[in-house]
């Protein structure tokens, strides 16, 4: 159907005039009664901040603190079109211009005025709030070459070159970062946010601008790298809190969804799900670090960026030995390793021990609760009394739960010893890890593969569990060769050296 061209045609089908607000409330109701999903691809919100958003639009309310994606995702609730004087660079309403260009356009043209139809896309306009932004980006400023061109008083509206803001009139503004933002240029947002309308240098400017103002941050980030200061925060009506993923389901979705894992390189990298457990884990585990500043957090971009790691080491094993098909390994995940470092912030105490090895520390946690949580305890308490997986053993209370781990670990105690690295070819990688004596039936016995080759990648993840309880060790090379040996002899021959 062909939409109204001219004013005429748009007073003859009956369209009326409505705010954004009003609009986003109107169409956030009809997706209600529908039961429609409001938020496609935001996983882990459904009982938690979506309600709030909701609340929030239906309240007709300037919000902040909900994040980038969810913000974005408001634009599915505007009208798919809009009317507009053509040419009007603030998109005026033809039932309400705003500019000199629609008021004289309308003055001279009446019902001919010429329509144009903007799409909800342009409607939606964000703005990262870095210390440099100036009000004249966000609101606008008086450009002296066409004052004088013209020959205008700088007073004239038609000296203004707009600013962000007002070119997103009858849309979505968002800022991100918003403590990021000079005391100074937040105080500009002021009036936006209360009245509506903003001033150019002192000059008056009314312009009841239709717009919803929304912002994200980061509230533990306030007294680190800015503040909002408080009559902003005062006109900020509804406040949106956001969570890490509530459960391990739901950030394995997310990491899933953001992270770039389809290569077009011709070898085809699969990665066990029980990996992606891991990687997920080691987030988790990242979240709860001593080591970790939790006032900066850990977002979802570690695990993205560590699986997205993960997944290019095995496509590089699978150019180098070249394999068409390759599995991602946990000995993939040392090599892997900088998208932990580059992704948290350290507290004195992580400083002093190294991003590296902060890094690989939280590594092997996430290696040690997947291994807890998979596998039974390492340590059988006697006498009732009970302890972690994470202590060794003591000779008054506990022993060894040799039925799960003694034909493993007496192969491990008569000498043996298994080598693997990230760039050996697959097949060998499984030869090497099934000669220990009874890996195998243990991990297939605890642990579902779809595959002999995942099955090879479980038994690593065995061995690795092993060493995380300080049952085995493990030995690198500078060529990247992991050996797990027997954690006394291994104990014993470094006295040796030392003697």
């Amino acid at each position: 159907m062909s939409r109204p061209r001219t004013l005429r045609e748009l007073k003859a089908s009956g369209h009326r005039p409505r705010s954004v607000k009003d609009e986003l409330r109107a169409n956030l109701i009809a997706r209600l009664r529908a039961g429609a999903p409001l938020f496609p691809g935001v996983v882990g919100y459904e009982h938690t901040v979506q309600p709030q958003i909701v609340n929030a639009i239906l309240s007709r309310h300037d919000f902040g603190q909900a994040k980038t994606r969810i913000l974005r995702s408001l634009v599915q609730f505007l009208d798919e079109w809009i009317p507009a004087i053509e040419g009007c660079p603030l998109h005026s309403d033809p039932f309400q211009p705003l500019t000199h260009h629609a008021r004289v356009l309308l003055e001279a043209r009446g019902d001919d005025t010429p329509i144009e139809w903007i799409g909800r896309e342009v409607r939606y306009q964000e703005k990262l709030a870095t210390p440099d932004v100036t009000i004249g980006d966000l609101i606008g400023d008086i450009d002296p070459i066409k004052a004088a061109t013209l020959r205008l008083d700088y007073s004239d509206e038609r000296v203004i070159h707009y600013g962000i803001i007002p070119r997103t009139n009858r849309g979505i503004f968002a800022i991100n970062e918003l403590p990021d933002l000079q005391p100074r240029i937040q105080v500009g947002l002021l009036n936006i946010l209360e009245e509506k309308d903003f001033q150019i240098r002192g000059f008056p400017v009314r312009m009841p601008l239709d717009v919803l103002v929304v912002f994200s941050a980061n509230p533990e980030d306030y007294t680190n790298r800015g503040n909002i200061i408080t009559p902003l925060r005062d006109r900020i009506n509804s406040q949106i809190t956001t969570h890490y993923p509530l459960t391990r389901e739901h950030g394995i979705a997310i990491t899933e969804q953001e992270s770039w894992l389809e290569r077009d390189s011709g070898v085809e990298v699969v990665v066990p799900e029980f990996m992606r457990e891991l990687v997920e884990e080691v987030a988790i585990q990242a979240r709860k670090s001593e080591y970790v500043d939790q006032n900066s957090g850990v977002s979802a971009r570690l695990p993205i960026a560590l699986i997205e790691n993960l997944v290019s080491n095995a496509e590089r094993r699978g150019l180098l030995t070249g394999e068409k098909k390759v599995w991602t390994r946990v000995c993939d995940l040392q090599q892997a390793v900088s998208a932990v470092s580059g992704k948290v912030e350290l507290v004195l105490e992580g400083e002093q021990e190294g991003a590296m090895n902060v890094a690989r520390a939280l590594l092997g946690r996430g290696v040690k609760a997947m291994f807890a949580e998979r596998f039974p305890d390492a340590y059988k308490p006697k006498r009732g009394r009970g302890r972690s997986a994470a202590a060794p053993p003591t000779a008054e209370g506990e022993e060894l739960a040799t039925s799960e781990y003694r034909p493993i670990l007496e192969w491990f105690a008569s000498g043996n010893h298994v080598s693997i690295s990230d760039d050996m070819p697959q097949a060998e990688y499984a030869r090497q890890l099934g000669t220990v004596k009874g890996l195998d039936r243990l991990t297939a016995k605890h642990l579902a593969t779809a595959s002999p080759e995942e099955a090879a990648v479980a038994m690593e993840l065995v061995l690795e569990g092993l060493h995380q309880n300080s049952i085995l060790s493990r030995e690198r090379t500078d060529s990247g060769t992991t050996a797990y040996k027997d954690m006394l002899k291994s104990m014993l021959s470094g006295f040796g050296a030392e003697d």
